[in-house]
This record gives C-alpha cells, sequence and structure tokens, in this order.
C-alpha cells in the first residue's frame, strides 16, 4: 500500500490526527480534504491526507491562519508541487531532446566523406589540373 491509498474511517483519521471527527467533516464541505467513500458512503483517509490534516492545524494554530488563509496557502502549496512536476517533466524532456540531437549530430559527423577539398576565398578561379597519363 502507498500513500495514496485510503484505509482509515473518520473516527480513526479523526483520533490520529488529534481532531474530533466533525472538524473533518467540515474541512471536507469547505474542500480542504477530500476522502474518498465506500460503496456505502464510508468516508476513508489516506496517509497524504492525515498529513493535510496535520499541515492544516499548524497553519491553523501554530501560525494563526483563519480556515480561509489556510485554503489559500495550501491552494499555493499544490499549485507549487504542480509546478515542480511540471518543471521535472520538461526537464526530462529537454534531456531527452539533447540526446537525440547529440545522437544526429553524431550521425551527421559520420557522413562526412573524408575527401580533400580545394579551398579557394569567395570570387576566386579554382583550377583544377588533372594529370596526364603516363606515355
Amino acid at each position: 500500500m502507498n500513500e495514496n491509498t485510503p484505509k482509515y474511517m473518520i473516527g480513526v483519521a479523526a483520533e490520529l490526527v488529534g481532531m474530533h471527527p466533525q472538524t473533518l467533516r467540515m474541512y471536507e464541505a469547505r474542500g480542504l480534504v477530500r476522502p474518498r467513500r465506500t460503496a456505502g458512503g464510508t468516508r476513508l483517509y489516506s496517509d497524504l491526507e492525515l498529513q493535510r490534516l496535520r499541515r492544516i492545524t499548524e497553519l491553523a494554530s501554530g501560525l494563526g491562519l483563519s480556515l480561509q488563509g489556510v485554503e489559500h496557502v495550501l491552494a499555493l502549496e499544490d499549485r507549487i508541487r504542480q509546478l515542480e512536476q511540471q518543471v521535472q517533466d520538461l526537464s526530462a524532456a529537454l534531456d531527452e531532446a539533447a540526446r537525440a540531437m547529440q545522437a544526429e549530430l553524431e550521425s551527421v559527423h559520420r557522413s562526412y566523406k573524408r575527401e580533400i577539398v580545394p579551398y579557394a576565398p569567395p570570387g576566386a578561379e579554382i583550377v583544377i589540373r588533372r594529370r596526364r597519363p603516363s606515355a
């Protein structure tokens, strides 16, 4: 099971984070947490949601933010996580593109003919002398 697997019913989750179950229901109503529901409608909280509930407590009690302020901070933190993921994805795509370009460049270099080519500055005439067959 991973951190996102819902496994705690509301009473257990409330006890684990030191809150009243009604507080968890209020936070859900405000959109601060989104517990999953069983087919019968029972709320199930994951470890990530418990961490989020602890973060809400830290912001509200520890820093004295209102729930509106907590909502704003959590929205900003969520956006930061999204942007960090986007940066990682773009960085990986950039690395892959750089590898592809390097492979293409090496392919072009391998295709060069290794012949000597006479150079003449622009406007100069190139004279090619052919050897005469010896008699």
